[in-house]
């Protein structure tokens, strides 16, 4: 399978870095990357594992043609605003008669029902499970192992800067600190204010919402409040109080539809959303068949992030049905089913 790369920060190295090293058992390559910064590098035959760039193509269809693969990967930064450029991105490779594979939550978070349904129309594999939780499995979990089960809502610790700021003010460090640390650390988004200020969280909040409870909504539609209020001294005290602050995304079904928010909530220490220091994320998910159960990710890099990303690849190549969960999204008609995703090995 032939990959096409749209842009290449920290998760597109890592990416490219394990390809080179699963390459014996899974055959990838890489026949193009597309940035705005280092330009573009594009071979049809495959690219060297260290690839050379020239001048930044025009535009991403120019790319896309140049590359001449069969799968696009979309990697660019988090706008929680609209969800573009990424979504034009997808779409764009979806003229193209290409899977895509994102990391990039704002896709999912703007426009899931139309992708989803573009891409089973083309008879194509959509997948993007490295979008909310560093690559730890959420939505092919749904996929994969829990037929017939309704999410009636959900609960998440999904923000790492925001953490790493407020252990910097516990131990007596000033907000600034806080935040350079995360920026040092790299997990921060492109515009750090995305986490301070509960962005990212509601982005995390609306994909979920979209895809596992139909929800249709945008980050936008969800109450947001973030940490820029809090300082050293009221986290301190809190402390002192056996609290702290975590930033928790939420989601509900009621009679209304889906009610979302994103705000920092103050915990008791032994509250298990506050067993959650520094990257450590964690979901619980409240549902009608299996209660309330939940994932655990501790202390993902950017490694874990690559490996969604190549976990869905590797089902794309080998056949798998594109991601459709049957309980939540709309519900195709026998007539409408998308076929498994036909990935063409080269």
């Amino acid at each position: 399978m032939k990959l096409a790369i749209i842009g290449y920060g920290n998760v597109g190295r890592a990416l490219a870095q394990l390809l080179q090293r699963k390459r014996a058992d899974f055959p990838f390559t890489i026949t193009g990357i597309h940035t705005l910064r280092h330009g573009t590098a594009v071979d049809p035959a495959g690219l060297p594992d260290a690839p050379e760039f020239g001048p930044r193509m025009a535009s991403v269809e120019e790319f896309l043609d140049a590359a001449r693969a069969d799968t696009a990967v979309e990697l660019t930064t988090l706008n929680p605003s609209s969800g573009e450029p990424a979504i034009s991105h997808i779409r764009a490779a979806f003229a193209r008669g290409m899977h895509v594979v994102t990391a990039n939550k704002g896709p999912i978070a703007h426009a899931f029902a139309d992708l989803r349904d573009e891409a089973a129309r083309a008879s194509l594999g959509f997948r993007f499970e490295s979008a909310v939780m560093d690559g730890a499995p959420v939505f092919n979990l749904w996929h994969s192992s829990l037929p017939g089960v309704q999410v009636l809502g959900f609960t998440g610790v999904l923000n790492s800067t925001s953490k790493v700021v407020i252990e910097t003010m516990e131990r007596g460090g000033s907000f600034d600190e806080g935040l350079a640390a995360a920026r040092q650390m790299g997990i921060t988004e492109g515009d750090g204010a995305y986490d301070i200020e509960g962005w990212d969280s509601a982005a995390k909040a609306a994909a979920l919402a979209n895809v596992l409870m139909d929800a249709r909504t945008t980050p936008q539609q969800v109450s947001t409040r973030g940490i820029a209020r809090l300082t050293p001294m009221r986290v301190q005290e809190m402390a002192r109080q056996g609290k702290t602050v975590r930033l928790i995304s939420r989601g509900r079904r009621d009679k209304s539809g889906v009610a979302l928010r994103a705000r920092a909530e103050v915990l008791d220490r032994n509250d298990i959303l506050a067993a959650t220091p520094g990257t450590t994320n964690m979901i619980l998910f409240h549902t009608d068949l299996m209660g309330t159960f939940g994932t655990v990710s501790i202390e993902p890099k950017v490694e874990q992030t690559a490996y969604g990303v190549f976990s869905d690849l590797v089902n794309l190549m080998w056949g798998s049905q594109s991601w459709l969960p049957p309980a939540f999204s709309r519900r195709f008609s026998s007539a409408e089913a998308p076929p498994a995703a036909s990935g063409r090995p080269k």
